[in-house]
């Protein structure tokens, strides 16, 4: 059985490339394909043990590193250009348009969907205000983003089968596909997020600093509530913007590494979250920790999160609404070996041995039609 792996894009170690590195570690031997790849050698040799990607022509044009977005139109001709004809299974990792590669029928395409690709079907209406009304740039992107719909709906017969990170993703696959998917949870790396009984007196939180991860809200909480401390983590296009707001009991760590990151999780008291996620590996990350989640009660948290066993939820993305949920907090009390126990469900050997177990069984299945 020949294996391709073909991911969306490589510039970053996130949750995506998380699966993608599970997946290397079942079929050590398969190849790699993605539109970009511009990872460090760090973390090529965490995901990938420091295989090549074969990439797209889209490699080679200028300032792709700083921002591959631009090129979104040109997406789909790329990754229909991969000539893939001599492997017998195709796995694609897809939250964009890794799922349109072209396949045969004489080769099973499994499909480990993130999301079909937010911006052109559920943040649509957000990712577009980022463009001036009546705007020729916003008119373009309008555009391209109906023509993206259009060829991913296309393509969408081309994988035989759909697996999702979550429960959430399944329901959105069947909205926009019309598809059925199962649900395999992606890994969490549980044994390095050790748990640590010896917590300190601040919250935490950890998030690419972009507008839909509603970092803004859980800053203006803590505004509301100078006697408690928060550290954030991480950095992005929002960073300035959150900095300026920030009062003097939110400390900012930039962006930091796993080890650094671990120890920041480790001592919290909590860690907060306020996107709606997929499924939302950090979270996880930082239950493995034994620290509790306080998190909005939507998307794929609502799978990982046990209100009051592992965290709180709070209903609705605002400062108030996180605030009320920091007081009921302070309330309750949480045992960070029961919320360790509950977070190991979600790690990365489950993983391998369920993804494995429905790659090799739909593979057999294949074969004798």
């Amino acid at each position: 059985m020949k294996i391709a792996l073909v991911h969306d894009w490589y510039y970053v170690n996130g949750g995506a490339e998380k699966v993608v590195r599970a997946i290397n570690e079942i079929w050590p031997d398969i190849s790699h394909y993605a539109l970009i790849d511009f990872l460090s050698e760090k973390d090529r040799n965490d995901i990938l043990k420091g295989k090549k990607v074969a990439t797209s022509f889209i490699q080679c044009f200028p300032s792709v590193r700083q921002n591959h977005r631009k090129f979104l139109q040109l997406f789909p001709y790329a990754i229909e250009r991969f000539d893939l004809s001599s492997y017998d299974v195709i796995i694609s990792s897809s939250a964009a348009v890794a799922k349109g590669i072209r396949v045969n029928s004489n080769q099973l395409h499994i499909c480990y969907c993130h999301s079909p690709m937010r911006y052109a079907y559920d943040l649509y209406d957000q990712y577009i205000q980022d463009y001036k009304k009546g705007s020729i740039k916003r008119a373009y992107v309008n555009f391209v983003l109906q023509r993206l719909r259009r060829w991913d709906q296309r393509t969408t017969p081309g994988v035989t089968h759909f697996v999702a990170n979550s429960n959430n993703v399944v329901q959105r696959i069947l909205r926009i596909y019309k598809r059925k998917a199962e649900v395999i949870f992606p890994p969490v790396d549980t044994d390095f997020y050790e748990l640590s009984p010896f917590k300190g007196e601040y919250f935490f939180t950890a998030s690419r600093m972009v507008s839909y991860k509603r970092m803004s809200i859980i800053i203006e909480a803590f505004n509301n509530r100078p006697d408690l401390e928060l550290v954030v983590a991480g950095s992005g296009p929002e960073e300035k913007k959150l900095k300026k707001i920030a009062g003097q009991n939110v400390q900012f760590k930039g962006f930091v590494d796993s080890s650094h990151l671990k120890d920041l999780m480790q001592h919290a008291r909590a860690f907060v979250y306020a996107a709606e996620e997929d499924f939302g590996i950090v979270p996880v990350e930082a239950m493995s920790c034994g620290v509790p989640v306080i998190a909005f009660a939507k998307g794929g948290l609502l799978e990982t999160v046990k209100q009051k066993v592992s965290g709180l939820f709070f209903e609705e993305q605002s400062s108030k609404a996180v605030g009320r949920a920091l007081e009921q907090f302070e309330k309750e009390t949480f045992d960070p070996y029961q919320i360790r126990e509950h977070a190991l469900q979600f790690g990365t050997n489950s993983f391998k041995e369920k993804f494995e177990k429905f790659v090799m069984d739909k593979w057999q299945s294949f074969k004798s039609q």
